[in-house]
Formats: C-alpha cells, structure tokens, sequence
C-alpha cells in the first residue's frame, strides 16, 4: 500500500492506494495549526479508523500548495508512518513537459491534474479543477503543459458576497430550483453556480478554439466540481478523485530512484 497526500488551501486529503486501486481517503483542514505529532497522532487515528496499518505503507507521495505546513508534516510522516515521503517538485519524474513562460511557477497540484489526466484519458486533455481556485489547463498530445487559466473558485466567490456586502447572507452552496431566483438566498446561489457554469462553458470554449483542437477531451475534478459537470454538456468527464489518482501514478514513476526532498528537523512546531 502507498499513502498520498494532498495538501490544498482548504484541505489536506489522504488517499491510500492497493496498486492502482484506492481502497480508502480522507480529509483534515489545512488551514488548522498542528505540530508534528498532532499530525502523526490524527494521521495514524484515521489510517486505523479505515483499517490501514502503518506497517503496510511502503511509501508516500506528497503534493502541496501551502508550504507552511510541510515542515511538521513531513516529520509526521518520517516519525509516524517510518517513510521519507516524496514530494512532487524539482527531480520528481512526471513525463509532462512544462512549456510556459516559467515552469516554475507551476504549482505542485497542476502537474499532479495532468498527469492523471493524460496518463489515464489520453491527449488532447483539458483538466478543469473546481477547487479553492478553479483552473484550467491543456495537455496536449505530445503531453506538454502549454498553457493555463486561473480563475477564482465558487467558495471564494461566495465568500466575497457575503463578507463584501452589508446585507446578503452566508448561504449554502448549492443549485437551486430555478435561474429565476425570487429570494435572496436563491438568487445568490443563481448568481454562483450558472455563473460558474457560463464562466465553465466560454473557457473551455476559447481554449479549444485557440488550441484549434475542438476534440479535446474535458475532464473536471474537486470537490464542488460534480455541481458543474452534471450541468453542461462540455465536460466530458468528472473524477473526483484525480489528483489521488495523479500521486499514485507519479509514486510508480519515481519509485526506483532515491527521494530527493530535503530534510527536515523535528522541532515539534506547527508551520
């Protein structure tokens, strides 16, 4: 079994892989301070909790965009589960080629999206993630990273609403019975979710165009993803569990060679 590990602005995800099949994950905020042995602590509580023990992890694979947690979690991992992780960075072997301006600038989930999503549906491939941010990034044929969009995701969008304005309320996030909202709450989730959708639609419109490749297969993933894909028409498909999916594949790439990750001092401090 190998352990991956998501680490998003809003959630950390855990995925635990047989092979190529994930036979369980779950999730803990990233946002909540932790020292290392409160990682190591939750970590080995949930990983019993879905019948894993720690000994059958023969390795991990790590992903982040919020590098102030690495440091207690990483230590976690080497205290707790005995392992020195992987994390997908420089040396980490993809078989995508980043072509961008800057490919540094890449974050560390784009390159995990891809490589799921032409590893596993094949080039032209548009992966859209409905996360924190929604993004949008082409892979075509050859597997080349040759462009991508960014733009602010639904929650982001609500929390503007409701934090920007003096009267309109929290709500939840949902579809609701009709575009021709006639309350408040209801014209607000319109406002969301069809703008998410047009926003879903022109995009992924203009990049094919500009791409000139209107065959590009769509594929959508994150957690709000599924409230867009099961409106339109232009994706093709949603996998819910893609970036898991991406770290597995990438731990079978990289699983021969020695992780080149840093060290890191356990100082029993949250990051």
């Amino acid at each position: 079994m190998i352990l991956v590990i998501d680490v998003g602005n809003t959630n950390i995800t855990f995925g635990v892989f047989k092979g190529k099949e994930l036979t369980t994950s779950f999730r803990m905020m990233s946002k909540t301070a932790r020292t290392s042995d409160e990682y190591g602590v939750e970590l080995l509580t949930m990983l019993g909790m879905n019948g894993v023990k720690k000994g059958e992890i023969e390795g991990v694979m790590i992903a982040s965009v919020v590098p102030q947690v690495m440091h207690a979690l990483v230590n976690a991992i080497v205290k707790y589960i005995d392992k020195k992780p992987y994390i997908v960075g420089p040396g980490i072997k993809t078989g995508i080629k980043v072509t961008i301006d800057n490919p540094k600038e890449v974050g560390p989930d784009l390159i995990v999206d891809s490589v799921a999503a032409y590893e596993l549906y094949g080039g032209p491939v548009l992966v859209v993630d409905y996360g924190t941010a929604t993004t949008y990034v082409p892979i075509n044929e050859k597997g080349e990273f040759y462009a991508g969009v960014v733009s602010p995701g639904i929650r982001i969008s609500a929390s503007a609403l409701w934090e920007g304005t003096a009267k309109l309320p929290e709500i939840e996030i949902k579809k609701p019975g009709s575009i021709l909202a006639r309350d408040t709450i209801s014209s607000m989730q319109a406002g969301l979710i069809y703008g998410q959708i047009g926003q879903t639609e022109y995009i992924i419109d203009e990049i094919k165009r500009a791409s000139s490749c209107p065959e590009m297969k769509v594929v959508a993933t994150g957690g709000l993803g599924r409230l867009i894909a099961d409106e339109t028409d232009s994706i093709d498909i949603y996998d819910p569990t893609l970036t898991l999916k991406g770290l597995q594949i990438l731990y079978d790439k990289n699983r021969k060679s020695k992780p080149q990750n840093k060290e890191f001092d356990d100082d029993n401090q949250p990051e």
